[in-house]
């Protein structure tokens, strides 16, 4: 009998097997914003059970734990995209990843399955988990062989982007429009550049 999580991960992560193969044929619903509906009509009301405190026996393994970060933290992204709701799962996500982390789940995972634990801490306003991000992407590159790096060491360049953002402003400036915050002068000047918004 199929895992109730299962079904999210396929869809996430689809059937190749390489990491290079995953990322091209998944980076679009990753990182776009067109499967953002079909996000929510799969998978909404599983992120609302989840936002409200429920499924937390899926965290007693490995890709059930990976399954309930997806739903605190990636789709709420998705489903509730330019409001404040996008990061209403961020505090879970960051605390349940820290339990799992220090169980040693993430190493039980696939590699290419462990950024998206990862990206939870890149996620954070906070810079101490800022630097345990890029060291957790560091070790991800130095793991792989050489012809699987390629990808992981995108996902460390974006850690150490996210990561020098919050040494300088210690928030994301790109978000305080959604969140109500007013910018500095400096959060305005640098939101004026190419490439300053995630």
């Amino acid at each position: 009998m199929a895992q109730p999580w299962q079904p999210l991960l396929d869809w996430w992560f689809g059937s190749a097997t390489s990491p290079d193969e995953i990322a091209a044929d998944k980076g679009k619903l990753w990182f776009g914003k067109r499967h953002d509906r079909q996000a929510h009509e799969r998978f909404g009301d599983q992120v609302e059970q989840a936002l409200a405190g429920e499924l937390t026996d899926w965290a007693q393994r490995p890709e059930g734990w990976l399954a309930l970060v997806l739903l605190l933290d990636q789709l709420p992204r998705m489903i509730f995209r330019d409001t404040p709701k996008a990061f209403s799962g961020d505090l879970r996500a960051q605390a349940l990843v820290a339990q799992g982390m220090a169980a040693g789940f993430d190493r039980q995972l696939e590699p290419i399955q462990r950024v998206f634990i990862y990206l939870v801490l890149e996620h954070c306003e906070n810079l101490a988990v800022q630097n345990e991000a890029v060291s957790r992407f560091i070790d991800l590159v130095r793991e792989q062989p050489e012809a699987d790096r390629a990808v992981f060491e995108d996902n460390l360049d974006y850690a150490e982007r996210h990561q020098k953002i919050i040494a300088q402003f210690g928030r994301f400036p790109h978000r305080n429009a959604v969140l109500g915050r007013e910018s500095t002068a400096e959060e305005v000047e640098f939101l004026n550049r190419p490439g300053s918004r995630f």
